[in-house]
Formats: structure tokens, C-alpha cells, sequence
């Protein structure tokens, strides 16, 4: 069991894919901080001063005791984090088409290349001395 857990391991794909998917939570960390430290800024601002962060329907209030501390946290829709992360969402999504297109585009030019006609096959050894031949009776006439 455990060689064919190794070998299983060891295959490209399985490489690659654990590749992957550590580029991506860094790259979705990146993206994330993009979002909520470039792009939400402005928009919060061209919009009065909004930050999306604290937009949040509140469906019960925070229970407070006596000694001031919370005894119960507010119960809230938090619809501002959830347009930052379809902000997110749209930013990878919008890079990821870019990458694949890019892709595309570089494979269809490699696979037009590879599907050219190869070009007429010149004449033949034979051919060339048989015209020489001739060229040389014409000559000597």
C-alpha cells in the first residue's frame, strides 16, 4: 500500500495540482488585500464615506450584563464582507480568463504551426541528374 500511495504521489498531476493550489490561497490572499486595501477604499469614499466592511443588517442586538461585558454576541447579516468577496470572486475569476486565454491563444498558434501542410517534396536525386543529362545533350547537341 504504501509504494502505490508513494507512486500515486509521485505522479506529475498530483505535483501540479498541490502546485496549484498553494499558488492559489496566496494569490487569493493577495487578490483579498487588493480588494479591501485598494479598491474598496475608494468606492467606500465615492459613496460618502462608506466602509463595506461594517455594512451589516442587525437582526438581534449584543446582550450586555450588569459588569458591561457582552454576554451575547449581535446576531447580523453582514451583506458588506459578502460584496467585498464577490469583488473578490470577480477580480480571480477576470485573472483566471486572462491566463486561460493567453493559454489558448499560444496553443492554437502552436497547433496551426504543427498543422501546416508540409511543403511539396522537392525532386529527387534522380530527376536532378536526369535533367542535368539533359541539359547536357542540349548543349553538345
Amino acid at each position: 500500500m504504501w509504494k502505490e500511495f508513494k507512486a500515486f504521489i509521485m505522479k506529475g498531476n498530483v505535483l501540479e495540482l498541490a502546485v496549484a493550489v498553494i499558488i492559489a490561497g496566496a494569490f487569493g490572499a493577495i487578490v483579498k488585500s487588493f480588494t479591501s486595501d485598494v479598491i474598496m477604499p475608494p468606492i467606500g469614499l465615492a459613496l460618502g464615506g462608506v466602509d463595506f466592511s461594517d455594512l451589516a443588517i442587525t437582526l438581534k442586538d449584543a446582550v450586555i450584563g450588569a459588569d458591561g461585558e457582552v454576554v451575547t454576541e449581535a446576531v447580523l447579516i453582514k451583506y458588506g464582507a459578502f460584496i467585498q468577496t464577490v469583488i473578490d470572486f470577480l477580480i480571480i475569476a477576470f485573472v483566471i480568463f486572462m491566463i486561460v486565454r493567453t493559454y489558448n491563444k499560444l496553443t492554437e498558434k502552436k497547433e496551426a504551426e504543427e498543422a501546416a501542410p508540409a511543403p511539396p517534396p522537392g525532386p529527387t536525386e534522380k530527376d536532378l541528374l536526369a535533367e542535368i543529362r539533359d541539359l547536357l545533350k542540349q548543349q553538345n547537341g
